[in-house]
């Protein structure tokens, strides 16, 4: 019925279970029924998934729930503080340019520095970077031959130091080009169906992952309005949607709400409560970076977290994080704090990579490398939290600012999966953000 093999269905309920429980439901009925579909032959596993699957989303949830976490964009509006919807004044032309070709700079860069340790532990990070003799990172990871067992990127990989000649395509930065054109192509009135189109129409399936790859699915099998979020989709609260946020705050210098709004429409279409917070906060936060200076990041993550809700574990993981930093003497310090508090989740979850890239903002001094740096080095996904650590600190220095051993191997050349985007020159992207952001900004006056 499902179109799903048993197998694919009993993974799915394994990373459902545990998706439920994060979200404060109960589940032991549909943990006897996983146990049945374990257990059991064919026939009677099949039955056992499909009444675990009936059931998973009418789970209760348990009345001590601490936290209020909506999916509706009106009701996570009226549970964030609130901020203004009119936008702030732009800076002159020629600085906001300079800010939006940082961002996409800094968002490169920072992706590339990360891909060679995705999905290596902190401790394997660290180990990698001592036989490298290069602890702490300051650059590009480089060439190791012998990486004493710790899985590794191949000597010849074009991501590592010696072999960079451009931003290598990824997940990461497919995204960012991809919400461009979204935007460029349907304005401030796009829509999850339309974000949905544009994935059919230029986003190669085997090129998704979690759940944008269940979103497809759901696309590709008819799913219902409002449902492509939620079908066989354990992955929903997972980091994804964060990835997708930059453009919309690109598009949006100093209009955190709207950008925030429409980083809503991407997200809903594959997210729902704490993996839209991810997307909507760090939209919002690069469209107050766009207007603001780094001697104020801590106001600007306030006032990003203006349209998140209050009493979500997002805000919370914000607030607590933001408080560390200024208690803690080093990031190392921080880090020990979020893998206690949080280092529970999976290692693509939402909630714990942005306290690594809210923990390498606040720790680098103002400084780019320290921050994209100091994310990496956190661990979990090590690409997606340099790329938004890089996006931000871009945003807020400026390209002109970025230091050149970062910027210069990028060659100003951006590769892409996404049909009529796969090579970019990150100048012009830059060019053409800053022009549709000076349109929308002509149009809402």
């Amino acid at each position: 019925m499902t179109g799903l093999s048993l197998e694919t269905l009993r993974n799915l309920a394994a990373a459902e279970l545990d998706q439920l429980a994060q979200e404060g439901r109960q589940i032991e009925a549909l943990q006897t029924l996983y146990a049945e579909a374990e257990s059991g032959d064919e026939a009677p596993a099949e039955e056992a998934l499909a009444e675990f699957w009936r059931l998973a989303p009418e789970a209760p949830q348990w009345p001590d729930y601490l936290y209020t976490e909506p999916t509706a964009w009106d009701e996570i509006v009226a549970a964030g503080p609130g901020f203004p919807a009119q936008p702030a004044l732009l800076p002159e032309q020629s600085s906001l340019h300079d800010r939006i070709y940082g961002a996409w700079l800094g968002r490169c860069a920072g992706c590339m520095v990360g891909k060679p340790v995705e999905g290596r532990s902190r401790d394997e990070i660290a180990r990698l970077l001592e036989i490298a003799g290069e602890y702490p990172l300051q650059d590009y990871f480089p060439v190791i031959e012998d990486t004493g067992g710790i899985a590794y990127r191949l000597p010849s990989d074009p991501c590592l130091r010696q072999n960079i000649t451009r931003s290598a395509r990824d997940d990461d930065t497919d995204y960012t080009v991809l919400g461009l054109h979204l935007v460029e192509t349907y304005g401030l009135q796009l829509t999850p169906a339309d974000v949905g189109k544009e994935w059919l129409l230029r986003l190669p399936y085997h090129k998704t992952y979690t759940a944008e790859r269940a979103a497809y699915r759901n696309l590709v099998m008819d799913a219902p309005p409002g449902q492509t979020a939620l079908m066989w989709n354990p992955y929903r609260e997972w980091i994804g949607a964060q990835i997708r946020a930059d453009a919309f705050g690109y598009v949006c210098p100093g209009w955190p709400y709207q950008a925030a709004r429409l980083a809503y429409q991407d997200a809903s279409l594959s997210h729902v409560k704490n993996g839209i917070y991810g997307e909507i906060f760090f939209a919002a936060m690069l469209a107050e970076s766009l207007v603001s200076e780094y001697g104020r990041i801590e106001a600007v993550i306030e006032r990003a977290l203006q349209v998140v809700p209050g009493e979500s574990r997002f805000a919370e993981m914000a607030r607590d994080v933001v408080e560390w930093c200024k208690q803690d003497a080093s990031w190392e310090d921080t880090w020990e704090r979020i893998n206690a508090s949080y280092g529970h989740y999976h290692p693509v979850h939402t909630i714990n990579n942005a306290a690594l890239v809210l923990m390498g903002l606040l720790h680098s001094e103002g400084d780019f490398g320290q921050a994209i740096c100091i994310a990496v080095m956190g661990g979990w996904d090590t690409d997606c939290n340099g790329a938004t650590a890089g996006s931000v600190m871009g945003a807020l220095l400026g390209a002109t600012e970025l230091p050149d051993e970062w910027a210069a191997p990028l060659n100003d050349t951006l590769h892409s999966a996404l049909e009529g985007y796969n090579v970019n020159s990150i100048s012009d992207l830059a060019a053409q953000t800053t022009e549709l952001a000076l349109t929308l900004r002509q149009r809402s006056c």
